[in-house]
């Protein structure tokens, strides 16, 4: 079995990273592997509905999107990452998930059955809303939500704040955790 985190902050290595790699962490420790995908620095543009996805499991725009697609079909488990910019997810991590829903609803529903969820970092406001833009596109797709102890969210702003956040890091944890167990019973 295996999970992979796809962070979608435009930095790399920083908050939204530290608490995917700690849920990760909790994943890890139950005996699954674990992947972080970055999407900083990664070429990811929107979806054109061009509809080349409904004749063939392939998106006709050609950038970094389709590797990561490949894993996500592959992967167990999903964890979306994103710090909230402007009361949202990234660009980066909206694209990708546009794009992902679009394909695998055109090709035999891949992620149905997986299980994910989301992972949600800010200064100081937007989780919520950032939280459920990320929830509507696992629900769609048909993976399955394991809850935690709170709603899977950290505050920092500055590179390495979400370290002092001890809550929200012990309801990643909890949420890898959760996330490990739902995943072991459906693969039972």
């Amino acid at each position: 079995m295996k999970v992979i985190a796809i962070v979608g902050s435009s930095r790399k290595d920083g908050n939204t990273r530290l608490l995917a790699s700690h849920a990760l962490e909790a994943i890890a420790e139950e005996g699954i592997d674990t992947e972080v995908i970055q999407l900083a620095g990664l070429d990811i543009r929107p979806c054109t509905a061009c509809m080349h996805c409904k004749s063939e499991d392939a998106c006709s725009i050609q950038d970094d999107f389709q590797p990561i697609y490949e894993k996500m079909k592959r992967a167990d488990g999903i964890i979306l990452a994103s710090p909230v910019y402007f009361g949202s997810c990234t660009s980066l991590l909206k694209a990708l998930i546009e794009r992902a829903g679009l394909m695998s609803r055109s090709n035999g529903n891949p992620f149905e059955g997986k299980v994910g969820g989301p992972l949600v970092v800010a200064r100081r406001a937007g989780h919520n809303f950032t939280i459920a833009q990320l929830d509507f596109w696992f629900h769609i797709v048909g993976i399955v939500e394991p809850g935690s102890t709170y709603w899977n969210m950290a505050f920092g702003r500055d590179k390495g704040e979400v370290a002092n956040d001890e809550e929200g890091l012990r309801t990643a944890w909890n949420f890898g955790r959760n996330l490990a167990f739902v995943l072991k019973k459906l693969r039972a």
